[in-house]
């Protein structure tokens, strides 16, 4: 081999090894990222939004380092339509997901979020990221709907929708899997605190790579469970259900705080996205969704807006509570665009990028329209701008308020603004035409009208004290 040849062959061999260590290099400064999700929590039920109450100090901490979303909605609200709508950045009645799931713990794979939909996992697939879905699932009940058939590399947690928190529940959709295979009793404590530790086990065996985890805790959803540690932190609430929907949060609290020091101690939290929001507004007892009306299963406020913050301290500079509207959507759109992908490439997405927006460099707002639709326009709502309008079976009427006016939606605005009425209306049917129906139903009609009823009895047998006074 002449000289020549030798330092054109030594001059390819550096070449290619600099190639492969930048890539290397980019590859590890893919942020990791972190989705935690909790269940049927209020807007008031952390520290960041005025509880003061209820001690969530890990999770303040956070939402102060990061930016803190003072309009950050859900796309529906209830618990699986809304968790269609975060995995896969669409608008759920896109693929006709409206509804719950029946719970026949069946293998009905026709019922549930569909393969043909792109997951976020998968996405980040794509990207090299290794990913894992934690807790609960609750977009399909049939195995080939599992996270571990929608891109997920790890799965620890249930199928179905509810579950005690002992882990001891009957039946396939309420039993606890680690890719699969059942875990023993014995391997169980707490729910809350079993899923915080799978993902602290999921972050040491991966800090190496860029990681993308779905935490989805089922806290602080029903039935109300919770051991006497946690519930020594909330002893001074003296309403015995809100002390223990307290701690049952302060126990996801408690998790955040543990992920935080590790990720400190792994010298990896600077470049780690950590998004914290719930699935719905709060349940009907012991959630305080206050100052808005309603709570999960309406489109008032209460039901779809919903406690939501983003931290990346490499990136996004934290401190800050952004006054515009954001959607869980938008997470799909924001995590592929944080690791590098491309979103024009991606499969159609109804959220948009928010890292332009929180960075300054994209003034105008994320949105000016949003959706919801449950069980095929059973009821409906749009949010144009400042207005919002509601078809509401529980009132039976079409509501307008004007938001910035009147974010507690006390005043109807519909026969003194009958052309935005009309104006909303219009958008929400254009919207709808790209829609299909529901795949299947769920008994939402049903629990309308009977809680309609049963608050109407409650003011009916209120009357006769009210006219003695």
């Amino acid at each position: 081999m002449s000289r020549i040849e030798f330092k054109y062959q030594l001059f390819f061999l550096l070449i290619g090894t600099l190639l492969s260590t930048t890539q290397i290099f980019a590859q590890s400064k893919k942020p990791n990222i972190i989705v935690v999700l909790t269940d049927d929590q209020g807007w008031a039920d952390v520290g960041f939004n005025g509880a003061t109450d209820i001690p969530t100090p890990n999770l303040d901490r956070f939402a102060n380092q990061g930016v803190i979303f003072e309009q950050g909605y859900v796309s529906h609200p209830y618990c699986s339509p809304s968790r269609a709508g975060l995995l896969t950045g669409r608008y759920q009645a896109r693929f006709g997901h409206d509804c719950n799931l029946p719970y026949k713990d069946d293998n009905d794979a026709s019922i549930g979020t569909p393969l043909s939909e792109v997951m976020i996992s998968e996405a980040l697939k794509v990207q090299g990221y290794v990913t894992a879905a934690i807790g609960k699932w609750h977009v399909g009940d049939a195995p080939k709907l599992h996270p571990t058939e929608q891109g997920f590399d790890h799965w620890f947690g249930f199928a179905g929708g509810g579950m005690n928190y002992w882990g001891n529940s009957k039946g396939p959709i309420r039993t606890i899997v680690r890719n699969g295979v059942p875990v023993p009793q014995s391997e169980l404590s707490y729910l809350t605190d079993d899923f915080t530790n799978e993902a602290l086990s999921f972050i040491s065996d991966n800090e190496e790579k860029p990681f993308f985890i779905y935490l989805a805790y089922n806290a602080p959803h029903a039935p109300d469970h919770v051991t006497q540690d946690y519930l020594k932190e909330t002893a001074h609430i003296e309403y015995g259900g809100r002390s223990v929907y307290g701690a049952m949060m302060n126990a996801v609290d408690a998790g955040v705080g543990r992920i935080d020091a590790l990720l400190l101690e792994k010298g990896i939290k600077e470049n780690t996205i950590l998004v914290f929001l719930s699935d719905n507004g709060g349940r009907v007892e012991h959630a305080d969704n206050r100052p808005f009306r309603g709570h999960k299963g309406m489109l008032f406020e209460g039901g779809i807006r919903v406690p939501f913050f983003l931290t990346w301290p490499e990136k996004v500079k934290g401190g800050k509570r952004y006054p515009e509207m954001v959607s869980s959507l938008d997470l799909f759109p924001t995590f592929l665009s944080a690791a590098g992908g491309k979103i024009n490439e991606a499969k159609q997405l109804d959220g948009v990028d928010l890292l332009p927006y929180l960075s300054g460099g994209q003034t105008e707002k994320p949105h000016q329209n949003l959706f919801w639709r449950a069980v095929g326009g059973f009821e409906y709502a749009v949010r144009h701008e400042d207005f919002k309008l509601y078809k509401s079976a529980y009132k039976e009427k079409t509501l307008l308020f004007n938001l910035k006016d009147d974010a507690q939606e006390r005043f109807d605005l519909s026969k003194k603004f009958p052309e935005k009425l009309a104006e909303l209306e219009a958008l929400y049917q254009a919207w709808d035409a790209d829609n299909i129906p529901p795949g299947w139903v769920d008994p939402h009609p049903e629990n309308v009208m009977k809680e309609s009823q049963r608050l109407q009895a409650i003011r009916n047998k209120a009357l006769p004290w009210s006219k003695s006074q």
